[in-house]
C-alpha cells in the first residue's frame, strides 16, 4: 500500500494562497480601479455635454462634476447629488447567492471575487446645511471581476438589465448607460414630506443646541431600505 502524500504545512498553504487567490484579488483591485477611472472620465464628459446642451436652450441649471479623491466622484444637478464610490476592498458572495449556480463560476470559483462600485443619491442641502442626520439612498452597486465580467444590483432598469454575469463584459458603453440611468433615477425620485408623527415634537434642548433646519432628518423616503424596497417610480 502506497503512503498518502504528506499534508501541506501552514507555510505551504500560505504560499499557495498568495500565488493563486492573492494574485486574483490583486488583479480584481486593479481592474476595478481602472473601471472607476473610466466612470470619472465619463461623468466629467457627461457633465460638459449636458451643460453645453442646456446652455444652447437657455436653461439655467446648476450642474457640477467633482472628483472627490481616489475612490469617489459626484455629480450635482440642482438639489440632487449623485455620488459614485469605489470600495477599496475585494468581495465574494455568500453560498446562497445565485452566482454560485452559474457554470461560469463553477468552472473557476476565483471568478466570484469582485470589486464593488456603489451609487448613492443625496439631497444637496444635506451637505450645504450640514444636516448630518439626513439619509442618502443606494441606487445601485456594480460588481466586476478580474476579467471585467459584471452584474448590477439596483433599482428599476439598473436591477434587471445587467444581471447576466456570465456574458456581460463591462465597457464604456455600459458605464455611460449606468451613469445616465442613475442620474435619471435620482431626478425622478421625488422628495416626500416626513410623516407628521415623526416631526411633531421638538425639545427645547434640540432648539437651543441646533438650528431647526439641522435637527429634522430629511430624506426622499424616510425608512427606506434598499434590499426591501420594490416600489417603482411612476
Amino acid at each position: 500500500m502506497s503512503k498518502n502524500k504528506n499534508p501541506q504545512t501552514p507555510r505551504e498553504l500560505i504560499i499557495e494562497n498568495l500565488k493563486v487567490k492573492g494574485q486574483v484579488i490583486k488583479q480584481v483591485a486593479i481592474t476595478t480601479h481602472d473601471v472607476f477611472l473610466e466612470f470619472k472620465n465619463l461623468l466629467h464628459k457627461t457633465q460638459s455635454e449636458l451643460a453645453v446642451t442646456l446652455a444652447k436652450d437657455n436653461i439655467n441649471i446648476y450642474l457640477e462634476y467633482s472628483d472627490i479623491g481616489q475612490f469617489e466622484a459626484e455629480m450635482k444637478i440642482n438639489d440632487e447629488v449623485v455620488i459614485y464610490t469605489q470600495h477599496s476592498n475585494v468581495f465574494t458572495f455568500d453560498q446562497d447567492h445565485y452566482i454560485w449556480r452559474l457554470p461560469y463560476i463553477q468552472e473557476d470559483p476565483m471568478r466570484a471575487h469582485c470589486g464593488m462600485i456603489q451609487i448613492y443619491n443625496f439631497l444637496s442641502d444635506s451637505f450645504k446645511y450640514n444636516r448630518n442626520q439626513d439619509v442618502g439612498y443606494l441606487i445601485a452597486r456594480l460588481f466586476v471581476n478580474k476579467d471585467k465580467h459584471f452584474f448590477i444590483e439596483g433599482k428599476r432598469q439598473l436591477g434587471f438589465l445587467y444581471n447576466d454575469f456570465e456574458n456581460l463584459i463591462l465597457d464604456s458603453i455600459h458605464i455611460q448607460d449606468v451613469i445616465e440611468s442613475s442620474i435619471l433615477y435620482s431626478l425622478n425620485f421625488d422628495l416626500l414630506v416626513p410623516p407628521y408623527e415623526m416631526v411633531k415634537e421638538l425639545t427645547l434642548n434640540q432648539k437651543i443646541e441646533m438650528q431647526i433646519i439641522e435637527s429634522q432628518q430629511t430624506g426622499k423616503r424616510l425608512g427606506f431600505r434598499f434590499s426591501a424596497d420594490d416600489e417603482e417610480i411612476k
